[in-house]
């Protein structure tokens, strides 16, 4: 399995990914921001950081640098694409995932452990876990309130915040988005946004290792998981 982790001027989380990654075994490599080919690729990762400097909005210049054309052709062609934090905020300035993100409720930047619940486990990085699994795993952004658009169908809905026993209480929601939610896909299941990270939670002494089956439902990805991936549960 071979992952390509693009890197943005800006890109603060680009190193933890690849580690990461290659911890669960998958073979990862940077992509630069310039890239316009990603044939070879099995899937691809838009790491957090501040890409740009976030002007404009968060996510909204590289939103529009040239490796994003690869990326679109990517994602139509069924590859399997991540975004996390920065990530997920450049997918939804591309057009690639619903909805939009604005700054954080509470007005403050947030650094902490938070508690997400699986809500699909139709898409590459959720299909080995089950839907209603309770993972722990940080957060640290400032424009993380996500705003669904009218009609969102329930089933891009990947991860919602909750409390320990996966309950939606208002104090787990720690940015105020829409409806707890945490993460989305597009309407294939092949594109996931998410503003946690896997790649900081995957050391059980470092606080909590539940983003290695993320990673690894990655890495697993093949043909048959594949199939699994865009037919199970919702």
């Amino acid at each position: 399995m071979r992952v390509g982790v693009v890197v943005f001027p800006g890109s603060t989380c680009d190193r933890d990914c690849l580690q990461a990654l290659r911890q669960v075994g998958a073979q990862a490599e940077e992509v630069w921001h310039t890239e316009r080919d990603l044939r070879g690729l099995d899937a691809v990762i838009l790491p957090g950081g501040f890409s740009y400097g976030d002007y404009l909005r968060a996510g909204a210049v590289a939103a529009r640098c040239p490796v994003m054309e690869a990326v679109r052709s990517f994602a139509r062609a069924g590859g399997a694409v991540l975004g996390i934090c920065n990530g997920f905020q450049i997918l939804l300035e591309a057009g690639l995932l619903p909805g939009a993100m604005v700054r954080n409720r509470c007005g403050r930047f947030v650094c902490r452990d938070v508690y997400v619940r699986v809500e699909s486990v139709r898409t590459p990085v959720t299909w080995t876990l089950r839907s209603g699994q309770v993972l722990r795993l940080p957060v640290a952004h400032g424009e993380g309130c996500y705003i669904p658009p009218a009609g969102l169908d329930p089933r891009q809905v990947v991860f919602r915040y909750c409390d320990a026993s996966g309950r939606l209480r208002p104090s787990a929601n720690p940015n105020g988005s829409v409806a707890h939610i945490a993460g989305v896909c597009n309407a294939a299941g092949n594109v996931v946004g998410m503003m946690p990270h896997p790649e900081r939670a995957t050391d059980a002494l470092l606080g909590s290792a539940d983003g290695v089956p993320l990673l690894e439902g990655l890495r697993r990805l093949d043909s048959r998981s594949r199939l699994a991936a865009g037919g199970r549960g919702r």
